[in-house]
Formats: C-alpha cells, structure tokens, sequence
C-alpha cells in the first residue's frame, strides 16, 4: 500500500518525508525541488510486538511497514500542464491514498508561491486540480461509454453514474464526499479517480505551536475544513520531527518528554494512515520471530495465511487463534491453552487486528 504526500511547493513535503523515512530527500526553499518522486519504507508502530516477543523469546521483530511517496508540489494550473502538473498528477493516480500537507506558520525566510499563508486557499488549490483532472478523464469516459451503451443496461447505469459525478465535481464537491453505494464505489473505483482517493490532512507548524496546536488559527481552520468531509487532521512540525528521526530510541523517548509529548506526530500520521487505508496486522510469534502481517479488513483466514505463503492458502486446515489481549492476560500460549481461549477457526474466519494466530495447512 502505498500513501503520496501533496501539497503546494515549499509546505514541507520533503521535510516531513525525510522524518518519515529518514531517507534523506532534497529539501530546498525553491520549487520543483522535488521532481521524481522519492519513494521510502516505514515501519508501522506497534507496542505488541516487543511483549509478544518477550513471551516466546524470538531472536527478531518484523513489523508491518507502509510506503510514502514524495510527490512534487503543485500549483494551480497543474490539471493543466503549469508546473510540470500533469507528470505529478500521474504520480498520485498510483498512490492509494493522500497526504495532503498544508502549511501553518509564519516564516519569512521561507517563501510561499501564493505569498501568503492561508492554509484552507492552499488546500482548496490542490483539491481544484485534483477535481479538474477528474473532470477531463470523466469527459472522456462518458464519450466512449454514451456511444457504446445502446441497449446495454448496464452501460447506461454506467453512464447514469459518470453524469452524476461530473455534476459533483462541477458543483466543487470531490467524489470521496459523495454518498455513493458499493457497487458505485466499485465501478468508480476502477476509473482511478484523484479526488476520490482518501486523504489526511497535514498541518505542519512551528515549534512553538506543537503543544499548544488549539491556539493556532490556521490549524483550527483546517480541521474545521476537514471535519466538513470527515477527513483526519495530524498536527506535526515537520523541522522537528525531521531531528526526532535522527535519534535512538531511548533518545526519542527523552526528547518527546522534554515536549510533553506522548507519540512523535510521524508515529500518530504513521498509524492513522494504516487505518486509512482499511489495513490491520495479525501477528505470528515463535523462537525465531515475531512478526505483524497487514491485511486489509474483512480478510478471511485463508486469505490472511496466503500472505505468509501461497501453500498455506491452498492448503489452509484451520487457524489457532488468540487476542493478543487474552495472551498477555495469560503471560503464555500454555496458560491460554489450559483457559480455552485458543480457539480454532476455520476457513469463514474473518480475522482482526491483533490476532495472534498459528496457521494448520497440509499441501
């Protein structure tokens, strides 16, 4: 799965990417900096991994892991061709969902390509050009379907559905807003649309605004503006958790404390993005390892031990399942066991986040 970051040119895009990566991504105060987009890596956080570790005694942990692609900043006239707009729109029609990063603070020595800083203008830009770049694709496709639609029912619920989602669009509001059915959602699914795509909003503020996130104006706009399409708000500065991402573990820990901090904002986007995109871990322990799996939600147990191997799939028996909860409450698999509560499941299981499980197969 793969999550593109978006905003304007100069927001922090490639700062917040390097924090997330530490992959060391050309930062510069000038525009375009970024023009093929960098690509990292990330581990998703989870604290169950090192107790579930702990009780089987595993040599290593391997947690789940995320992709973040840096995409360059866009401006208005993207959806045509301004700013080299339409090689970055091909960029985020490959992503699976956006992290739109949005600029609120004040600093002179950076330079905003609008001059001002109005976070809910910026965000509006980008959305426009997301939305106009839909626009065109549906244009197109509502051509070619018109023509080949005659008598054919189900092409004429087709083109029924593309009138009625360019008429959102031409009202300014994006596809991930409207209520359409699942099939609708399936079918439009299909056409890779930019505003249909979910998203996180990113506000990115100075140090002095990290603590205190409520008092800044132009965040409280953001998440009122987000709230209005029940999109997600991280608060992060960017420059900070850039230098976070430098340091070792337990140096982190005594940095965040010194902010009042609980989490770093790259570990809370992190997971929030997991979520986002409908994703969840079970997880597998034994004296060699533990280890988190992502599957997407609504997995059923075979499908999810297809994702250790395609033998366990094809050959699936049952699945020996526990709660990561009920385990540690346990302190061992043995005294889960003498409990009752390592159940078997068979092939209808739909499975859940923080299973821990042990996968029966015979190929």
């Amino acid at each position: 799965m793969k999550l593109g970051i978006v905003g304007l040119p100069n927001v922090g895009k490639s700062t917040l990417f390097n924090a997330i990566t530490e992959a060391g991504a050309e930062a510069a105060n000038y525009p375009f900096c970024t023009i093929e987009p960098n690509v990292g890596v990330v581990e998703v956080p989870d604290d169950r991994l090192e107790k579930l570790a702990a009780i089987y005694g595993s040599k290593r942990i391997i947690p789940a892991i995320i992709e973040f692609c840096d995409i360059a900043g866009l401006v208005k006239g993207a959806s045509k061709g301004e700013g080299l707009g339409n090689k970055f729109l091909s960029h985020i029609r490959e992503v699976d969902a956006i992290v739109h990063v949005v600029r609120c603070f004040e600093n002179a020595d950076i330079v905003h390509v609008d001059g001002s800083i109005d976070p809910i203008r910026d965000i509006e830009t980008i959305n426009l050009e997301l939305m106009f770049s839909d626009m065109e694709l549906l244009q197109r496709r509502l051509e070619r379907t018109t023509k080949a639609a005659k008598g054919n029912k189900e092409l004429l619920k087709e083109v029924d559905l593309i009138k009625e989602v360019l008429k959102a669009l031409e009202e300014g509001k994006s596809i991930r807003s409207m209520n359409l059915s699942d099939d609708e959602e399936q079918l439009i699914k299909g056409y890779n649309l930019l505003s249909s795509k979910p998203v996180i909003y990113v506000a990115n503020v100075n140090e002095d605004d990290l603590i205190a996130e409520d008092d800044n104006e132009y965040v409280k706009r953001v998440k009122e503006y987000a709230a209005a399409e029940n999109a997600e708000v991280i608060v992060v500065c960017a420059a900070i958790e850039e230098e976070i991402a430098q340091l070792e573990d337990e140096e982190k820990k005594e940095f965040l404390k010194e902010l009042g901090l609980e989490k770093s904002g790259l570990d809370k986007l992190i997971q929030a993005s997991y979520s986002l995109l409908g994703l969840i871990s079970y997880l597998t322990a034994g004296p060699q390892e533990t280890r988190a799996w992502t599957i997407k939600k609504g997995t059923l147990a075979p499908q999810a031990a297809g994702k250790i191997h395609s033998d366990m799939e094809r050959g699936f028996i049952r699945a020996e399942v526990i709660s990561f909860d009920d385990l540690m409450a346990c302190g061992s698999i043995a005294a889960a066991r003498e409990k009752g509560l390592v159940r078997v499941e068979g092939k209808d299981y739909l499975m859940k986040d923080g299973d821990v499980v042990l996968f029966r197969f015979n190929v």
